[in-house]
């Protein structure tokens, strides 16, 4: 249930994702179908459950076979990213044995469903929420032969701060707060703030003044408060 489930928010969302469920039918050749699938597709999410590892592992039935065609695809490419292994157990957090070295994704906890399913989403689609900074200027080196270039994420140092005062007991800020905090144009401004309410990560929100005065501003979401903990910019 989870894997068509699961396809059918990737396919909602852009994602070409094939599922034997939506395409193999009575007297179809499975093992052709998913050797096919393996050499075809770009990416290959394996879900992970307690019992999928220990088939894969024992190379038991079609998912032992899958093991099979998968080894053989690794040992064509190394240093392939093609696999994704996708954690859907409780309480552990095993993959294949062939797959111990690969960096994998966890689901599960559902109520951290959302948050991962964007992670991933991300990474199919090679869109990263926060995207690695420019190399900065040599401090050795004199400007006029280098321009001075801008090392800072705004996105994620505007969201650090955030987190950060959202903790000491002020989460929420007016256009203009965040406008002064960014140290950036109005209109990169907005750009920055719209992409964030975009990706879930910020919302709007309005503070009441008194009786009849109110604000009208953003706050973070549930989202943003997971990912900062995953990120470690916050400890218990």
């Amino acid at each position: 249930m989870f894997s068509s489930e699961l396809a059918q928010r990737l396919r909602n969302a852009g994602v070409d994702a094939i599922l034997d469920q939506f395409r193999v039918g009575l007297g179809d050749d499975l093992g052709s179908f998913m050797e096919k699938s393996v050499a075809l597709s770009d990416r290959i999410i394996m879900v992970c459950t307690d019992t999928y590892v220990a088939k894969a592992n024992d190379g038991l039935g079609g998912v032992g076979y899958e093991k099979m065609i998968m080894t053989a695809e690794y040992m064509n490419k190394v240093n392939t990213k093609k696999v994704i292994p996708l954690i859907r157990q409780n309480g552990t957090h095993i993959v294949p044995t062939f797959l111990n070295s690969r960096l994998h994704i966890n689901f599960s906890r559902e109520d951290e469903f959302e948050l991962q399913f964007d992670n991933l989403l991300r990474e199919i689609h090679e869109a990263p929420l926060f995207k690695e900074p420019p190399v900065g200027n040599n401090p050795f080196e004199s400007v006029t032969e280098k321009p001075a270039e801008s090392i800072t994420d705004k996105k994620t140092e505007l969201l650090k701060g955030w987190v950060d005062s959202y903790n000491q007991g002020h989460g929420f800020f007016t256009f203009d707060d965040l406008h002064r905090k960014l140290g950036c144009s109005k209109i990169f401004a907005e750009v920055y703030i719209n992409e964030l309410k975009k990706d879930g990560f910020i919302k709007t929100d309005v503070y009441q003044i008194g009786y009849s005065d109110t604000l009208f501003g953003f706050s973070l979401t549930d989202k943003t408060k997971l990912y900062a903990i995953q990120q470690g910019w916050i400890t218990e």
